[in-house]
C-alpha cells in the first residue's frame, strides 16, 4: 500500500532473497544455524505426532520454514504486484472519494479483488509445492509421498511409484477444484 517505501524496498529484497535460494540450500543453512550452531531444534527426523506432540512439533519447524519461505517469497511479489494493480482502479478511487476509511478501501475493496489472481498461484504453488517436497523430505529424514516415489523408484516399486503419482495427481485436481470453487467467492460475478 505503500510502494517504493524503505519497508517495501526491505521486503522485496527479502521476497527476491527467498525466489533466489533454492530450497536444498536453505535447508542444509537452517540445520547447520538452528540445529549444530545454536542447538534450538533437532536436525532431522520424524517422531509421530501421536506420541509425542511437542517432539513432532520441533521436528517440523526447519522443513516447515524451509519450504513456506520460499513459496511465502514467491507469493508476497505477487501479491505486492496485484495490490499495486488494483490501487489504481476505479472503484478504489471512488470508495477513496466517498471518504470510506483507508483501511477499509484496502481490506473490502483491493485486498478482496488483489486475491483473484493471488488464489491462481497459491494453487500453482502447491503443485510445485509437491514436487519440490521431495528435496526437503531428503534432508530431514521425513516420511512423505515424495520420498515414498523415489524410494520406490530405486527398488523398482512400479506400483508403488503408481500410486504414489496417483496420489500427487488427485491431490492437484482436489486443490484445483477449491481454487475455481474459491473463485466463486471471491468475485461476485463469477457463477457456477
Amino acid at each position: 500500500t505503500r510502494p517504493y517505501s524503505a519497508a517495501d524496498y526491505g521486503g522485496m529484497f527479502f521476497a527476491q532473497l527467498g525466489v533466489a535460494i533454492p530450497e536444498f540450500w536453505l535447508g542444509i543453512m537452517f540445520i547447520l544455524t538452528f540445529s549444530l550452531y545454536l542447538g534450538w531444534v533437532p536436525p532431522s527426523g520424524y517422531v509421530p505426532i501421536q506420541d509425542d506432540p511437542v517432539d513432532w512439533f520441533r521436528h517440523l519447524i526447519l522443513p516447515a520454514l524451509t519450504v513456506g519461505l520460499v513459496n511465502a517469497a514467491v507469493l508476497t511479489r505477487f501479491l505486492r504486484s496485484s495490490i499495486l494493480e488494483v490501487m489504481h482502479q476505479d472503484y478504489v478511487r471512488t470508495a477513496r472519494a466517498k471518504g470510506v476509511a483507508e483501511r477499509r478501501v484496502i481490506m473490502l475493496h483491493a485486498l478482496k479483488n488483489a486475491l483473484i489472481p493471488t488464489v491462481t498461484v497459491i494453487g500453482l504453488q502447491f503443485a510445485f509445492m509437491l514436487g519440490g517436497v521431495v528435496v526437503v523430505e531428503v534432508i530431514f529424514a521425513w516420511p512423505g509421498v515424495g520420498r515414498l516415489a523415489l524410494d520406490g523408484i530405486e527398488r523398482r516399486d512400479y506400483p508403488m511409484v503408481q500410486g504414489a503419482v496417483l496420489a500427487v495427481a488427485l491431490t492437484f485436481v482436489v486443490i484445483n477444484l477449491l481454487v475455481d470453487i474459491l473463485y466463486a467467492a471471491l468475485d461476485p460475478r463469477i457463477k457456477y
